[in-house]
């Protein structure tokens, strides 16, 4: 079995939208899948920026960020389990979070085995 990363992605302003009672339903909803049997892990994100880190001049430097002309902002993650990329879209096919934004799936790299 592979590991794949859920990336989950939206617009926070359109939480904004959403009720108390339709909040408190979809926070069941995300916290039911994350305890489907491939389900490995899964996290919300802080609501701030975060931070990015690149060499200046040879030295790590750190900025607010990251910060795009996109209105839709990594969220949260999920890490499953799954024969392949065929699976692991069927997997996530009920996940609550396409009724508010994007998912993105990635394959998380396995090193090759020595022999």
């Amino acid at each position: 079995m592979s590991q794949f990363m859920i990336l989950l992605y939206d617009d926070p302003a359109q939480w904004q939208k959403v009720s108390p009672e339709e909040m408190q339903k979809a926070i069941e909803k995300y916290r039911a899948w994350r305890e489907k049997p491939f389900t490995l892990d899964g996290k919300r994100l802080g609501e701030d920026a975060g931070k990015v880190m690149r060499l200046d001049n040879g030295q790590p430097r750190a900025t607010d960020g990251p910060y795009s002309e996109t209105k839709e902002v990594l969220g949260g993650f999920y890490l499953i389990e799954a024969r392949d990329y065929d699976e692991a879209v069927r997997l996530a096919h009920d996940h609550p979070h396409l009724q508010f934004g994007t998912i993105e799936i990635r394959k998380v790299w396995e090193p090759p085995t020595q022999s």
